[in-house]
């Protein structure tokens, strides 16, 4: 089977991480993947086996892109050329993103298509309301794809009171390599080098929705020691305004973004705690993989995070998050037994429910019977 992938190779976010681990096992799994992403020329990075397409783009970041006038004429003249089985979009959050159901109908390509956007099921923020926004605009556009595929039921019943049909959703979790994303031994020593007794680790986009200003002022006012250090992974937009006014002298630490995912590994076995105040998410991949090394894990309830943490977890609601983590984070630094049961309770939760391997199954027999109700073999 031939698959074309329309995803993402940067900005580093959740879409390009989940475009890689699903195309690379693929791949492995004797399947040919050819890759279409919004690039520069001179940017072209080519994964192993995987035939590359660049598509031209007037902007782009880690949340939407500005695809240039030509660039649906290039996918067009591509996948005509390429002649693939089948198209899967992990959507950009781009204009391409709705003329996609025509042009792959115009070819007569099956079309399936991930959908990305993060979302607050309890909708009472601005962020929430915006990020519903986001999924009234494409619901009707979603209708035209073959197959949409959501990370959690909530995100399907939410597509569902906006009109998407019920036979048009799948719900296929997002999934984590357990065997890379491992416990063990960290060789960083990272409590030696901090001389920490704990680590409290946040990895992510330093944006408004990750709400990471209140995760900075509940550490700050909760005296958590000189034997504790919170680690920031990630960049953002709110980087420059942020980290002059919480520093090491407040036990925390600011290491930026960090490509290589072996050292990120490494960080994950060697903390302890992974906290994630989102207002809105979908279904972090980022926890997903904190899980799977073995940290115990308190995020808010934003997307699907608070189901995949549920009696494995703290879950915090996403109102008062402040009041929440200034209670809480003292509670787990006076607690390392309870940390210790949780950091088990996250491991065996992503074995039982969030490992890859049952990820790609799961999309394999999608991509089958879309193919068998289309072609009828």
């Amino acid at each position: 089977m031939h698959i074309a992938w329309l995803g993402k190779k940067s900005p580093f976010c959740g879409n390009v991480t989940y475009g890689r681990e699903i195309t690379n096992s693929l791949l492995d799994r004797g399947y040919r993947v050819s890759f279409l992403h919004f690039a520069q020329e001179e940017d072209s990075q080519n994964w192993p086996d995987c035939q590359e397409v660049i598509l031209p783009f007037l902007y782009k970041s880690q949340v939407y892109t500005i695809p240039s006038p030509k660039s649906s004429k290039v996918l067009s003249q591509s996948l005509r050329k390429l002649k693939p089985d089948i198209v899967h979009a992990s959507l950009t959050l781009s204009p391409l993103d709705f003329l996609l159901p025509e042009i792959c109908e115009e070819l007569n390509i099956p079309l399936v298509c991930t959908f990305h956007p993060a979302f607050d099921n309890k909708l009472r923020n601005l962020q929430s309301s915006t990020q519903f926004l986001t999924y009234q605009l494409y619901a009707p556009f979603l209708a035209n794809y073959d197959q949409v595929i959501v990370f959690s039921y909530m995100q399907k019943d939410l597509l569902l009171r906006l009109g998407v049909p019920k036979e048009r959703i799948a719900v296929i979790p997002n999934g984590v390599d357990t065997e890379k994303y491992s416990p063990g031994y960290s060789s960083l020593e990272l409590k030696k080098q901090l001389k920490a007794e704990q680590i409290y680790l946040y990895m992510g986009r330093i944006a408004p929705e990750k709400n990471l200003e209140t995760l900075l002022k509940a550490w700050k006012i909760s005296q958590m020691g000189s034997n504790n250090k919170l680690l920031i992974v990630g960049n953002g937009i709110l980087t420059s305004s942020l980290q002059p006014n919480y520093g090491e002298d407040d036990g925390i630490f600011w290491l930026g973004f960090i490509g290589d995912e072996s050292r990120r590994i490494e960080i994950l076995r060697g903390s302890d705690v992974f906290i994630l105040p989102s207002l809105v998410e979908g279904l972090s991949l980022s926890l997903l993989e904190a899980m799977s090394c073995g940290m115990a894990c308190m995020a808010t309830n934003a997307g699907a995070d608070g189901e995949v943490i549920k009696e494995a977890g703290v879950v915090l609601g996403t109102q008062k998050v402040f009041s929440q983590l200034k209670t809480l984070l003292p509670v787990l630094r006076d607690n390392p037994d309870l940390i210790d049961t949780l950091k088990k309770k996250s491991r065996q939760r992503v074995l039982e429910r969030y490992t890859l391997s049952d990820n790609i199954q799961q999309l394999e027999e999608l991509y089958r019977r879309i193919l068998k109700n289309n072609f009828n073999f």
